[in-house]
């Protein structure tokens, strides 16, 4: 995380936490959430001890258990990757802009996991194992739909009268669902194939792992399908098409998916329940019994007004949901409700468009894909720096102080989508173009992460501890969730704002593509008069500046609430 929305297709992971002093922000890491460890240490020493076994030293003696972990996090990052990586092959197809807002739906999925990861965790077949029950079966189905889709991909892809977007949206929905299912269930696994002493490593495991598969098929994928990118750096004989294709790729990851499953299912056992071992046992909560935690959670009023308050706190990211949500708790929530939605309007055109905008201007999608790579060591490098910051009583600050600068990118990235096509020459960009634009992308990450780090950090410092998992693990469902409908209204909105008048051919419009085809029937030309992304963008800027001179500072003022302000009760 998730992972920048700067571009959104270019990275669209769910964000996971970076830094080991805030709360977890994966949604159904659900063995941290619905379970608790079982055996005591004394009588894992003591165990030991009568059978002789010494107690694994480092991670050296958790090697395999670790890149076991960290392949299966690879597999789950690939579909995720592909499914970010379409939206700008979608692009390059002249598809509308509604379109993409409704292929934005793919996205949803990590989103929504907490609805059935209470399923995935409480029923399984014992004899095969708790994980394996959900993981095998969950990645064979992910290699037949990969297998499925190499075959029909390219049909769908240039069918007549365009992509067939509803298909596409539907079957990569279904990879992204089944890529949660295998991420619930690889998280719980993680905390009992590590030992006690190891399992911190599981977080690592799932962000390189995650972050490779996506790097995988999204930007390397992205890369070897360019006919210009294999033939300027790979080839030396030019060819009209590039190294792989989207089938091609579909069906070999297809095959390892199958082969990788059929091995594991065959040669890794899970721990047995009971057996002394250096890892952790797990207990499992009934399926009625957890929803009907979360039900407790959420009828709790100030629970249920935080959920409203970050279902609709997402237009700017949802990175800083959390201190909007606090608001329900303060005498005037319901006016401060009222203004939220302008606060999250500020950032969404930015976020959202700004990739597909530059796109539409002639940037090559292989080359938008590649600027994400040294986005990677700031992001790594980031929260680091961040975060002392932000561990003191007053973290917010730093998010009221960053919040008029991401504004204010969120402009300069419309006057770069306006200045781009001027500076194309020859159908190529020059160097200091795309030096422009990594140090814009770098300028938007500094800002992005000082408000994600502050709210974070802010989140941390008043959480009520008493119910801990379960109830983290809701506000982060509901958070991805208000992350997520907001750019599929951006996007959907953007061909509405937009005027286009048709040139060259008299008694002609272009106010639909039917429309725009008989324009250019006539021997006419659809000529855009206003952008849409343009009028978002000044828009929700002006939103995003109201709400930080008139509700920014009573946010701050949160911060001074006791701890007992932020205290809940559940029956």
């Amino acid at each position: 995380m998730e992972s920048s929305n700067l571009i959104r297709h270019m990275n669209g992971r769910q964000r996971k936490q970076v830094g080991g002093t805030l709360p977890p922000e994966n949604m159904n890491d659900m063995e941290s959430d619905f379970s608790e460890p079982g055996i005591e240490d004394e009588r894992e020493q003591g165990s030991l001890l009568l059978r002789g076994s010494p107690r694994r030293s480092g991670i050296r003696g958790e090697l395999g258990n670790v890149s076991l972990l960290l392949f299966l996090y690879v597999l789950q990052g690939i579909p995720l990757g592909l499914g970010g990586s379409i939206p700008l092959i979608l692009q390059s197809k002249n598809v509308s802009y509604k379109d993409q807002a409704f292929f934005s739906f793919v996205f949803w999925p990590f989103s929504l996991k907490l609805l059935w990861a209470p399923l995935v965790d409480a029923l399984y077949f014992s004899r095969f194992g708790r994980r394996k029950s959900w993981l095998v079966p969950t990645q064979y189905l992910l290699g037949l739909f990969m297998l499925y889709l190499s075959a029909k991909v390219d049909s769908l892809l240039q069918s007549k009268g365009g992509p067939d977007v509803v298909t596409l949206t539907a079957v990569f929905f279904m990879l992204a669902f089944l890529a949660a299912t295998q991420d619930i269930a690889v998280d719980g696994w993680a905390l009992t194939m590590l030992s006690r002493e190891n399992v911190g490593y599981a977080s690592t495991c799932n962000s390189v792992g995650q972050t490779a598969g996506y790097f995988l098929g999204n930007v390397l994928f992205l890369a070897l399908e360019s006919p210009d990118f294999c033939n300027r750096y790979l080839r030396i004989v030019p060819k009209d098409t590039g190294i792989v294709t989207l089938s091609d790729f579909l069906f070999f990851w297809g095959v390892v998916f199958l082969i990788s499953t059929t091995l594991l299912a065959i040669f890794k056992r899970e721990n047995v329940r009971g057996r002394r071992t250096t890892t952790t046992p797990e207990e499992t909560q009934g399926v009625m019994e957890t929803y009907k935690l979360l039900l407790s959670i959420i009828k709790m009023p100030t629970v249920f007004t935080f959920c409203l308050l970050l279902l609709t706190a997402k237009v700017l990211g949802h990175y800083w949901i959390h201190e909007g949500v606090t608001f329900g708790y303060l005498p005037g929530g319901n006016v401060i409700f009222s203004t939220l939605f302008v606060f999250q309007m500020g950032f969404s055109a930015a976020d959202a468009v700004t990739g597909l905008k530059l796109m539409e201007a002639g940037v090559p999608k292989e080359q938008l894909a590649l600027l994400a790579v040294p986005m990677v060591p700031l992001q790594i490098f980031l929260p680091v720096v961040i975060s002392r910051y932000t561990a003191g009583p007053r973290p917010l600050d730093i998010f009221y102080k960053a919040f008029p600068f991401r504004l204010l990118i969120g402009l300069e990235f419309a006057l770069l989508v306006w200045w781009t096509p001027s500076v194309k020459q020859e159908g190529a960009f020059p160097v200091y173009y795309y030096a422009v634009v990594l140090l814009s992308y770098a300028l938007h990450q500094v800002a992005l992460y000082s408000m994600y780090v502050a709210c974070m950090a802010f989140h941390a410092k008043v959480s009520d501890p008493l119910i801990g998992g379960t109830y983290m693990t809701l506000l982060n469902t509901v958070t991805n969730l208000g992350g997520n409908w907001p750019s599929t209204v951006a996007l959907w909105l953007v061909d509405p704002l937009t005027s286009k008048e048709c040139q060259g051919a008299a008694g002609q419009s272009c106010g639909s593509s039917e429309e725009a085809l008989l324009c250019v029937k006539e021997g006419g030309v659809c000529v855009t008069t206003l952008d849409g992304y343009y009028v978002e963008s000044v828009v929700c800027v002006v939103m995003g500046l109201a709400w930080w001179v008139w509700l920014g500072k009573k946010m701050r003022r949160l911060q001074e609430q006791s701890p007992a302000a932020w205290k809940c009760r559940v029956n």
